[in-house]
């Protein structure tokens, strides 16, 4: 096709229109118009969009073409009166609606004057008009419609002021597309343009075996082509499979956790009073219905004595009244430690490795590095000889695996792990260091109660502000704006490219 609108243009040697050009090769517009769009791709030809406005009389038109523009019939119903005539008489001689429209027209013209009278207002015949310009476009559109430039010059401001005034003239604008040979075109020989090329490896041509004696059209792959957004994993949802797979390489298993969860685990278990601020109303999204639950019995006593004196544990305890009914509140949970310590409660014996990437809920204001639901990413170790050593190797190692090289730890302190660090990494790209997860070792205030008599390695931290340096964004909101642009923009191996697995 393409080469058909091209030689249709260098015989012509001069602009074609889309319909002229489908004219004289035998085909229709839309094949033309989509072979002029490669064309003018590869630079052959231009293309210029014309527009032309047609004109046909309208409702009202076709009444004034009949029976003459209001504003000519007052006057001459004033002529016919000596030059003066009442209002009154006027509006009843033409009727309301053109009563009103030939008054406002024949004063803006300077035709008419209204002036009072004893009986009345009444209209005066200022000057007698000659054969106006307007009625001249009438007569011509009422043999049919007409384009501006098939208009006299002299009538085409006559009717584009009738084309103003409502319901008199009817406007319909055509596009046409011209295409113009360029240079490069001309200068392509003959031959080219007479060669014939298959697009399409057919039925026929393989049964028939015409495939063999055809040339087929070379295609350009680098030929633009209309955007395919095709399915793919959120960016945030590709992040928090990497991190299973890193998980599960190193051994672990995943475990799951509800969101809804009791105080029990969330806090008291974990050894954090009952009087500690995170529990507070604006740390905390508790409940309403239902408000409380029903807490493991055979935990209970050794969860009170630890809080109220330390138990067994070497420890003296908050030293104040543990409250049974506190722990019964029912919350969002505020970290994934509470699955974690509730998988303990029921595993106290070694190997445990285990981990968990799930949602989280804290009563936060939202803003560029703050959200009230996020993820967390969460784990622990038991064995019979672990270390903190072991703890620092395996986060290093796990970041590592992330595309973060640069790994430091600092102390730190967390109310139930004792030593306590938090592992921080630098970004080369930012020149600046990034927090990203906090450790330890669960203090005994926390394992002892449960029946654990092994050291227990954990760790916990937020996955959307790791995500946030990962994909070189600076709003933690980017994850949920729903924006499309962006997670199209996105490639599915971006993760996996960056830090070098693929």
């Amino acid at each position: 096709m393409e080469k058909h609108v091209a030689k249709a243009l260098k015989e012509r040697k001069s602009p074609l229109s889309f319909e002229e050009a489908a004219e004289l090769i035998g085909r229709d517009v839309g094949s033309v118009a989509k072979a002029s769009l490669w064309l003018r791709n590869k630079g052959l030809i231009d293309v210029e969009e014309r527009e032309r406005k047609i004109f046909s009389l309208g409702e009202e038109g076709k009444i004034y073409a009949e029976q003459g523009l209001p504003e000519k019939r007052l006057v001459e119903e004033l002529e016919k009166a000596g030059g003066e005539l009442e209002l009154d008489s006027l509006r009843e001689k033409l009727g309301e609606k053109t009563f009103r429209i030939a008054i406002s027209w024949a004063k803006r013209r300077g035709w008419i004057s209204i002036e009072k009278a004893p009986r009345g207002a009444v209209a005066r015949l200022v000057e007698k008009p000659g054969e106006l310009a307007e009625e001249k476009v009438l007569k011509l559109l009422a043999e049919g419609e007409r384009s501006l430039d098939e208009i006299p010059e002299d009538l085409r401001d006559a009717c584009l002021e009738l084309a103003s005034r409502p319901k008199v003239l009817e406007v319909k604008i055509v596009r046409t597309h011209l295409m113009k040979p360029t240079e490069k075109l001309m200068a392509l020989p003959d031959e080219l343009l007479e060669e014939e090329e298959v697009t399409k490896l057919t039925r026929e041509l393989l049964a028939t075996g015409k495939w063999r004696k055809v040339k087929f059209r070379k295609f350009d792959i680098r030929a633009p082509t209309p955007p395919v957004f095709a399915s793919k994993r959120h960016p945030l949802r590709e992040l928090i499979k990497l991190v299973r797979e890193i998980f599960v390489e190193m051994g672990f298993e995943e475990i799951r956790g509800p969101l809804v969860e009791l105080a029990f685990w969330n806090f008291d278990a974990l050894f954090q009073p009952q009087d500690h601020p995170a529990r507070e109303m604006h740390d905390t999204f508790y409940l309403a219905e239902p408000e409380k639950g029903e807490l493991p019995r055979k935990l209970v006593p050794p969860i009170k004595r630890v809080h109220e004196d330390g138990g067994d544990t070497g420890s003296t305890g908050w030293g104040y009244r543990w409250s049974a009914e506190e722990a019964r509140r029912l919350l969002l949970r505020t970290h994934t430690t509470a699955t974690t310590i509730r998988y303990l409660a029921e595993h106290r014996d070694p190997p445990v490795k285990v981990f968990s990437v799930d949602r989280i809920y804290r009563n936060e204001r939202t803003d560029w590095k703050h959200l009230a639901e996020f993820h967390q990413i969460e784990g622990i170790v038991m064995g019979e000889n672990v270390s903190f050593r072991d703890l620092l190797g395996l986060i290093k190692e796990f970041y590592n695996r992330l595309g973060l090289k640069n790994v430091k730890f600092r102390p730190s302190y967390f109310p139930y792990t004792e030593p306590s660090a938090e592992a921080v990494a630098y970004l080369e790209d930012k020149k600046t260091w990034l927090e990203l997860i906090g450790m330890g070792i669960f203090r005994p205030e926390v394992t002892r109660p449960l029946g654990i008599k092994h050291r227990v390695l954990a760790w916990g931290g937020g996955l959307e502000r790791l995500a946030l340096a990962l994909y070189d964004l600076d709003d933690i909101r980017t994850f949920y704006n729903n924006d499309l642009n962006w997670i199209r923009s996105v490639p599915s191996a971006f993760l996996k490219k960056k830090i070098g697995i693929v």
